[in-house]
């Protein structure tokens, strides 16, 4: 959301204002519990009960199954969910013809420890993976993201999350080659989530304070203001 204001007189003092946690939540939650919660308790589940192979056609066919749920009730199926759907059915193969679920769980680590190097390089390419994440999920005005504080806020935060996938990463590769696979699950999991919501915390309380920052500075005349709609 945004919208202009006008304090003391200043015409065309651009002010831009985060959509309200709650909403974000509510945003977000759903699709937390159904990428994150619910395949792991699929996979857990036929682990315990049918062994390996059994897990590895419970992922699979939990993928599939919401890509039929969306299809059929009309919703979009985007090309990155049907990649998703690729990918997983490649990492059930391998693990099967290995007996390896370590081989199933190993494959997206490495592709976590890419994002983590992708958003470091980013950094010093001064194009911060966290700006183009963040303005897919809440469209900015470019003279908004053009603040010189706003700019330093996201190489932070890229930072930040390169630190946060690396460390993801480090745990998930040393309990796949040291626990058990249920360990692995649960444990895991729940670190990764409590590290996540840490770091989204973080985002959100910098994110506040740097919007209280520039919406509380006027843009001087002639200097990128955003002149209000007619």
């Amino acid at each position: 959301m945004e919208r202009l204001h006008e304090p003391g007189g200043h015409q065309g003092h651009h002010v831009f204002e985060l959509p309200k946690l709650a909403s974000m939540l509510r945003h977000a939650l759903p699709r937390f519990v159904e990428g994150v919660i619910a395949p792991v308790v699929v996979f857990y589940a036929a682990f315990v009960l049918l062994g390996l192979n059994g897990a590895l056609i419970a992922a699979v066919t939990w993928v599939y199954g919401g890509i039929a749920w969306r299809y059929f009730r009309g919703h979009g199926v985007s090309a990155m969910l049907l990649l998703a759907a690729l990918g997983v059915t490649v990492r059930a193969v391998l693990a099967a013809a290995t007996h390896s679920a370590v081989v199933y769980f190993l494959q997206p680590t490495l592709g976590t420890l890419l994002v983590s190097m992708a958003f470091l390089a980013s950094v010093p390419l001064r194009r911060p993976l966290a700006q183009k994440m963040a303005t897919d999920m809440v469209p900015m005005p470019e003279a908004f993201l053009e603040h010189a504080r706003v700019r330093q806020f996201f190489l932070r935060i890229s930072l930040l999350w390169s630190l946060v996938f690396f460390t993801n990463t480090l745990i998930s590769v040393w309990m796949l080659f040291n626990e058990s696979i249920g360990m692995y699950l649960w444990v895991r999991t729940s670190l990764v989530a409590v590290l996540g919501a840490g770091a989204v915390g973080i985002s959100i309380y910098g994110f506040r304070r740097c919007l209280h920052h520039v919406n509380g500075t006027p843009t001087a005349p002639g200097a990128g203001a955003v002149p209000a709609p007619a």
